[in-house]
């Protein structure tokens, strides 16, 4: 449904209206038959490929478009609430705004909900570098979207697309949201919007490891009041043009979780403040890249784990910076990240190569292997496949794999070492070499513990999980330290499942 709306009409509130090739090869691809969930429904609804980027321009020796970019009022948002978009055209330019749900929906990766427009643009300022090296935007909302009851829990991304005069190319790029509920489910999908915002160089240089003092030191912060700059740590992808780290390394799990059925909802870091918000579901999911913690996302977890949840790390270099929340400078609750310690203290043979770097910080947070069984360590990344030590844990049923198979690439471009074997239970499942540089070994390890109330904590050590359960459209695979994973892998699929299983208790 198109919505026109000039210029006066702009901050009139609107009331959302709704509207690869990615198949994957094995059998085990297929769905499961789980019980029948809202999530399922959803995506037998008709799907697109149309939310794909078709023309980006990023600017000459920067990370933006300024062609046309924006950012959203919120991280993640609830039916009923009011979120804002705003929007910089440069030069000004008409514009329409797409909105679409991501998962799988027949293998389209997602569903179109909305279409606004067409919109009046302006180029909106570039804020100058504030306190702490703050790039922090105070733009003009350009529209108002009242999230509808009907839109489920899930990743949003909206479309930006110019509508030039005839004979002139259009360019896009993306904004991206997540709709929160407060339901019990089965699962819950943690974004890890912090860490992409973390590294955000939007709009030249400016992410927390662009200081002038080094890569790690303290005193910088980041806000969410900018748009998303091209990602741009170890490979090149169009994609990521406004939408953060989640095409990346998030939406093969999403994609995979909804083509399986499985109950999922989803949040940002910032939703996790008590135990009760992640206890809420029968198992937490951690996806990715999830480096930047809040203390108190810490301690909810740690908290919520003595309560008897079920969670997966498919995720590794997870809870290794301490990062305070706060507030923008409007007083809207959680809007600035600042790095101000890391977690654990470095072991004595870490402090020659990595102490120099790391800070300074007045002092540390708690030690992350007691939420997840191993750390990062030094050196924090590299490549490598993902080998089987424990081939008759249950989690490698039906899987065929034997002592010391391995799976290809799996394994990058950070992990988790040094488990905690202090911990009673605490189990080695896999367990290999990286190679840092193509050339540094380090030693990555996944792990599981068990909890105090029959509940487990399992750590997949590799920011890549995700790469062996799916490829949606418009993905692709990363390449780091001369090293790859190599996709979909019918075992990473099986051991995925029988972890989501043990973890919602139906195994």
């Amino acid at each position: 449904m198109t919505h026109p709306i000039d210029r006066r009409d702009m901050l009139r509130q609107v009331t959302a209206a709704g509207l690869g090739s990615a198949a994957l090869n094995s059998a085990a691809a297929q769905p499961q038959q789980q019980p029948e969930s809202a999530i399922a429904r959803e995506n037998a609804r008709p799907g697109t490929t149309d939310w794909q980027l078709t023309r980006v321009r990023v600017n000459s020796g920067a990370y933006r478009t300024s062609l046309i970019e924006g950012y959203c009022s919120h991280q993640s948002i609830a039916a009923g609430e009011t979120l804002s978009v705003f929007v910089s055209t440069d030069p000004a330019s008409r514009y329409q705004l797409d909105v679409y749900r991501m998962g799988y929906y027949g293998g389209t990766g997602a569903r179109k909900v909305a279409t606004y427009g067409p919109l009046e643009g302006k180029p909106q300022p570039v804020p100058p570098i504030g306190d702490k090296r703050l790039r922090e935007c105070r733009w003009e909302p350009s529209l108002e979207i009242t999230i509808r009851d009907d839109w489920p829990s899930g990743v949003y991304l909206g479309k930006l697309t110019t509508l030039p005069d005839e004979g002139q190319p259009y360019w896009q790029s993306y904004v991206i949201f997540i709709v929160k509920d407060d339901r019990p489910a089965d699962l819950l999908f943690q974004c890890s919007d912090n860490t992409w915002q973390a590294y955000n160089r939007w709009p030249v240089n400016e992410s927390l490891y662009t200081h002038p003092d080094g890569a790690h030191s303290g005193g910088v912060a980041s806000s969410f009041d900018r748009p998303y700059g091209k990602y741009c740590q170890i490979y090149d992808h169009p994609l990521s043009l406004g939408s953060g780290e989640f095409l990346l390394w998030e939406f093969p799990l999403c994609y995979w979780l909804e083509q399986q059925g499985y109950d999922v909802t989803y949040c940002s870091n910032a939703d996790i403040r008590s135990a009760s918000d992640i206890t809420r579901s029968r198992c937490f999911l951690s996806v990715g890249h999830d480096e930047y913690w809040d203390l108190r996302q810490y301690h909810a977890m740690k908290d919520a784990i003595d309560q008897g949840a079920n969670v997966l790390w498919l995720s590794a270099n997870c809870v290794y910076m301490v990062s305070e929340f706060s507030a923008s400078s409007s007083g809207q609750p959680d809007r600035i990240i600042e790095r101000v310690a890391s977690y654990g203290p470095l072991r004595e043979e870490e402090l020659a190569s990595y102490g120099q770097i790391l800070g300074p910080f007045d002092s540390h947070g708690p030690d992350e292997r007691s939420i997840i069984g191993a750390r990062t360590v030094v050196p924090f990344n590299g490549g490598g496949d993902w080998t089987c030590t424990k081939p008759d844990h249950w989690i490698f049923a039906d899987t065929g794999m034997q002592q010391g198979e391995s799976i290809p690439g799996l394994v990058g471009w950070e992990f988790h070492g040094d488990p905690d074997t202090n911990r009673p239970g605490l189990e080695v499942v896999g367990e290999g070499l990286v190679w840092a540089g193509g050339t540094r070994p380090g030693r990555w390890t996944s792990t599981i513990f068990p909890g105090p109330k029959e509940n487990f904590v399992f750590n997949a050590s590799t920011i890549w999980w995700a790469q062996g359960l799916a490829s949606p459209p418009g993905h692709i695979l990363p390449w780091s330290h001369f090293s790859r994973p190599h996709g979909p892998d019918p075992r990473v699929q099986q051991m995925t499942r029988n972890l989501i299983a043990r973890g919602v208790g139906r195994s």
